[in-house]
């Protein structure tokens, strides 16, 4: 196996770990402080609801809340086919339905699970991209698919709002029992509570953290399904110039970037630069798979125009 590819994919996989252990033990520190033992059995509980539950509920939202609507094989065959070929390559029990979503923001997302799983495509990046670039984004949706990667954040969601519940209701506690507090008949360990007071801000680093580990392990997957990195990194370069063209016109100084541990995905340029160190000649141990980039793709003939409340065709 390459050495560059081995090295990426051991440590993303020792960070998802490290990253998941560490926001358990944070819930259970806050839930031990909160409620004693029975809080921290509390915090495992609920991640162990979150892992055998699947997400489909949460996704059927997601879609509605965007108004995606699926695209049928005969209006995107082309979409279809690349779709097929990857969910076969990855080893998917079922084919990801592609959705549409008539907004000109550029952007593409994965939701459901493994079984039953969604892609959601704007208009924007129907228009945006190229074939080539958009099988990069397709293959990358598709690997967060294939890597359970929907079910682990849905895990480090729960965690964290289980977290926040703990605090809160660790603060309103102090804030109940302050009058017994001034008149001396209650004692308040200060640090306990600080702890708790800090854990949902450690959980949402560790949720971040997290969240970038996964976006990078699933660069690397597309990588390997197309074999062809520089299609990907062409697409993230093209995404992020266009995205942030508009924000630096209407808000100047927008370019200033900020702590990479406050994002949620990694920075596009350390993204675009492992992918370039993976154009290397014999980087994939594998041969090349079959992808073919089809034509097809559903790109209407008019753009979907703006209103207050959200975008009509």
């Amino acid at each position: 196996m390459n050495p560059i590819w081995h090295s990426h994919r051991r440590l993303n996989r020792l960070q998802s770990a490290l990253l998941i252990l560490s926001m358990l033990g944070i819930a259970a520190m806050a839930g031990s402080l909160l409620l004693g033992e029975t809080g921290a059995w509390l915090a495992a509980g609920v991640a162990l609801m979150a892992l055998l539950i699947e997400p489909t509920t949460s996704s059927a939202l997601t879609l509605r809340l965007y108004r995606a609507r699926p695209l049928h094989p005969a209006e995107a065959p082309g979409l279809w086919a690349l779709l097929r070929q990857l969910a076969k390559l990855t080893g998917l029990p079922a084919v990801p339905v592609p959705h549409y979503v008539p907004s000109q923001m550029i952007n593409a997302f994965a939701t459901g699970s493994r079984q039953r799983a969604a892609i959601v495509v704007t208009d924007g990046l129907l228009r945006t991209l190229t074939p080539r670039e958009l099988t990069g984004v397709l293959a990358h949706e598709v690997a967060h698919i294939a890597h359970d990667d929907l079910r682990v954040m849905g895990l480090a969601d729960s965690v964290s709002r289980l977290t926040s519940l703990l605090a809160l209701l660790g603060q309103l506690i102090l804030i109940l029992s302050l009058p017994w507090f001034l008149l001396g008949e209650v004692s308040v360990s200060w640090p306990a509570w600080l702890l708790l007071a800090l854990a949902p801000h450690l959980t949402l680093l560790a949720q971040l953290g997290l969240s970038r580990v996964r976006e990078f392990d699933a660069d690397l997957m597309a990588a390997r399904l197309t074999g062809d990195p520089q299609g990907l990194a062409s697409a993230l370069a093209r995404i992020e110039q266009v995205s942030r063209s508009w924000r630096h016109w209407l808000l100047p100084g927008w370019g200033n970037p900020e702590p990479s541990w406050l994002r949620t995905h990694p920075a596009t340029a350390a993204r675009i630069k492992r992918l370039h160190a993976l154009s290397t000649p014999g980087w994939s141990d594998l041969p090349t798979p079959a992808i073919h980039v089809h034509d097809g793709w559903p790109c209407p003939p008019h753009a979907p125009r703006w209103y207050p409340g959200g975008y009509w065709r």
